[in-house]
């Protein structure tokens, strides 16, 4: 008892020395070892794609071109041509046609040729796709040298949806209809069928072209599975950092198509010996291109359970505001990109316990009371590009930090008005059967110092492995990060993988010292057990090869990294 309040009072000496310069001074404690709010989810691994279904499962009936129309009436045997007018075509022009009608012009020309000609240009339409589309030589009057050929370009008439259960037919129509605009093109089609086979709403698929009521017309008739959208996700990890309690309990509710329309609706509760946190974050749909508004809302309660600031009582609130547009600008089945703003409020308040002080400024930035107000406009850009053997994502983030709703603002930085970059990239390669290569980095640089609520922090399971959660927090980062996954047991749903890997990580601040050392490296081997699409487990060992100072208490500390996710899907 007399060691721990003499204790108490030297860490209290510490914090209220410098008095005399600054009315109320930065607690001397590491950034790392204070309550942040809870990281980020880390981004998903890109996994390879299900190969999409042939295109004769997609679209399997067989396309006829229309009935064409024959000339009614007399025919002479042959007639003099001098000029071919093709009319009603908007996907080739006159030059388009010359190469197939050049070889009947300025010659008598029989009708059975006039018949080969009008066959030739439906080819034309047939060969770049547009297999709904025919000519015909519509009844005329045969003078002057003038034949017509009429094109009956193909349309949609209508389109059925079938299958579906929860989801609006209109979200699947709106889709689909961007595919088969005028003129019909089958590519085009085939193309947006594989676009809603990767929507994670639909299992499965498949269309059907019939014929329309009128020359030229069809109706699509488009045949749906529903996928399961409400998914109930307990997790437990040791991927928080110790200062809160590394051992993270989370339980996960998600609802992908809430009110039929395609919105989302996720919610989750994290806990930790000395934390707990709530997030909730509502998606909806807004056009049928799948640009989507997304609404978030998290708030975290933690106090400082690790010695020797236990004795302390700190204490944080946090909690963040966000509201995203995202817009995807190209979407193939092979590669997309993405546009996309975020307005977000960053909010939270420190303080301390003992003797009951208080509110209390505990981190750079904050102001007397302990609070740090950031208001930020987040512009991002995403890329990816699939293969049945790899997948290569990348996503930018350009963040300004504004004076807006009374953020912080202070006399010399950090506060909220800064800039900063973010580039993060995934590769991942099939390697063979269960054998994936994956690759990652990780690069943040700013323009000034900033609040620890825009600090990159490298340590960790999602960073370099065999060090704490944030060992370094600093302005900028650079992270690289290569693991290979090698099967060593396959049973039924079941599959085993040894995971080697390489971690690097290198911090260095914008102004002021830098960290030393500043470049972490670790290097280890995990187990993967995947059981089916709902159940994975996950052990990493990895060892340090690179000594910063600091107790390894915890199993994170160790090096040792776990976590247990069950995922069903209803």
């Amino acid at each position: 008892m007399v060691f721990r309040s003499l204790f108490q009072a030297v860490l209290l000496f510490g914090i209220f020395a410098p008095v005399a310069s600054v009315a109320q001074p930065v607690v001397p404690i590491p950034p790392q070892d204070l309550p942040r709010p809870l990281p980020p989810q880390p981004s998903p691994e890109p996994q390879i794609p299900t190969p999409l279904p042939p295109p004769d499962q997609l679209l399997p009936q067989p396309i006829t071109p229309p009935s064409t129309i024959e000339t009614p009436g007399n025919i002479p045997d042959t007639i003099q041509v001098k000029q071919f007018d093709v009319v009603g075509s908007t996907v080739f022009s006159a030059k388009d046609f010359e190469p197939i009608t050049k070889p009947y012009l300025n010659r008598n020309v029989s009708f059975a040729e006039l018949l080969q000609l009008r066959s030739a240009i439906a080819e034309l339409y047939i060969k770049n796709g547009y297999v709904t589309s025919a000519a015909v030589l519509p009844p005329q009057v045969l003078t002057g040298g003038v034949v017509k050929i009429q094109v009956i370009e193909g349309s949609i008439e209508q389109i059925n949806v079938i299958g579906t259960r929860r989801l609006n037919p209109a979200y699947i129509r709106s889709r689909i209809g961007l595919s088969v605009q005028a003129p019909l093109n089958v590519n085009r089609l085939l193309e947006g069928l594989r676009l809603l086979q990767l929507d994670p709403l639909i299992a499965s698929i498949s269309a059907d072209l019939q014929a329309g009521t009128r020359p030229g017309t069809s109706v699509l008739q488009v045949t749906i599975t529903e996928a399961k959208t409400f998914s109930v996700t307990p997790t437990l990890d040791n991927a928080r950092s110790p200062s809160v309690g590394s051992f993270r309990r989370q339980l996960e509710l998600s609802q992908a198509n809430l009110l039929g329309l395609g919105d989302g609706l996720r919610a989750s509760y994290t806990n930790t010996d000395g934390s707990n946190g709530v997030d909730l974050s509502y998606t909806v749909p807004l056009n049928p291109r799948n640009g989507t508004l997304r609404l978030a809302y998290g708030s975290t309660r933690s106090r400082v359970i690790e010695s020797p600031f236990d004795v302390l009582d700190i204490q944080a609130r946090s909690r963040y505001y966000e509201l995203t547009f995202r817009q995807p600008i190209v979407q193939r089945p092979t590669n997309e990109f993405t546009l996309g703003l975020t307005f977000s409020r960053q909010e939270s308040e420190t303080e301390l316990g003992i003797d009951n002080i208080g509110p209390f400024r505990l981190s750079p930035g904050a102001d007397e009371q302990g609070r740090t107000r950031i208001s930020a406009l987040r512009f991002f850009q995403e890329y990816v590009q699939r293969s049945e053997r790899q997948v290569f994502a990348a996503r930018s983030q350009f963040s300004f930090g504004l004076g807006l709703f009374d953020a912080t603002i202070n006399d010399q930085a950090p506060d909220s008005q800064f800039f900063t970059w973010r580039g993060q990239a995934q590769w991942t390669r099939l390697l063979a059967r269960d054998s994936l290569l994956l690759v990652r980095g990780d690069l943040q640089l700013s323009d000034r110092t900033l609040v620890p609520l825009e600090q990159i922090g490298i340590g960790g399971v999602d960073t370099v492995r065999g060090y704490r959660q944030d060992a370094l927090l600093t302005d900028n980062g650079f992270l690289f990060s290569s693991e290979v996954r090698l099967p060593i047991l396959r049973s039924g749903r079941a599959l085993v993988q040894v995971t080697p890997f390489i971690d690097v990580g290198t911090a260095w601040n914008r102004s002021g010292a830098n960290p030393n050392p500043n470049t972490l490296v670790g290097a280890g081997f995990g187990f993967l057990w995947q059981q089916g699409d709902d159940f994975s487990a996950r052990i990493d060992f990895g060892f340090p090869l690179v000594s910063i100072e600091g107790e390894r208490r915890s199993l994170q500390e160790k090096g040792i990294y776990f976590s247990i996710r069950y995922s069903p899907s209803f």
